[in-house]
């Protein structure tokens, strides 16, 4: 048996791959939302690069082509129609994403983490800013009732450092090529047009089997290991 049988989930507040099963999720089967680890997923800076390689990690990650990011565009315009959702594309500038991902670490910390996901999608999908300025990030701690500086200034913190380290280190025990990617056991699932069967798996290890839904049936998302991908995948 693998050592760590909790199941787990693997998001990137970058994906709108990863935004869309968070909703849905959370929509559809909330009863599952506080069974799951959710283990952040984010491509590291050189400093968290650095600590990852120290500790024999290496990040699953390949950039994204022209093409890939017209067809990702293409494909969650798709995706957030047939779901009757209104996207607003955020422009990532200079990106660090360890500045969101980390301020979801603190956020949890406090026991606000899905208020935090929540948040960071809803500014980055819903409003369009950048979620890797730590103001916008200030702002969320602000709205949240947290303390702001706290959130915005965590991947100053090296005990924070040192936790997003051990998320990425599990993205590679895992072999999280892409998100969102889901966990339990042995049992691997890629993508928005996998979280069904990822429900389904969940529910036939808890419920008789009578009891287990029909898995999801819905639109197909794609994916990669960060904001794109292909089908069966989701990025």
């Amino acid at each position: 048996m693998p050592k760590n049988t909790t199941p787990r989930f693997y998001f990137s507040l970058r994906s709108p791959y990863s935004w869309l099963a968070y909703q849905e999720l959370t929509d559809r089967h909330s009863d599952l939302v506080d069974v799951l680890d959710w283990v952040p997923f984010f491509e590291p800076d050189a400093e968290s690069a650095r600590l990852l390689a120290e500790q024999g990690g290496d990040f699953p990650y390949s950039e994204m082509s022209r093409e890939k990011n017209r067809y990702v565009l293409q494909d969650v315009g798709r995706l957030t129609k047939a779901r009757g959702i209104t996207v607003t594309w955020p422009v990532d500038r200079h990106p660090v994403w360890e500045v969101p991902h980390l301020g979801y670490l603190a956020a949890a910390r406090e026991g606000r983490g899905h208020d935090y996901i929540a948040a960071c999608y809803r500014a980055r999908f819903g409003e369009g800013r950048d979620i890797c300025d730590r103001a916008t990030i200030a702002g969320i701690g602000t709205e949240l009732g947290l303390d702001s500086r706290r959130l915005a200034d965590a991947s100053d913190d090296p005990a924070l450092r040192a936790e997003g380290v051990r998320a990425l280190l599990g993205v590679c025990r895992d072999g999280a090529f892409g998100v969102p990617f889901l966990v339990h056991g042995y049992t691997r699932f890629w993508g928005l047009d996998r979280l069904g069967d990822f429900v389904a798996h969940l529910r036939a290890k808890a419920l008789p089997a009578a009891s287990v839904p029909e898995p999801l049936v819905g639109p197909v998302g794609l994916g990669r290991s960060a904001d794109d991908g292909h089908a069966g995948g989701c990025g």
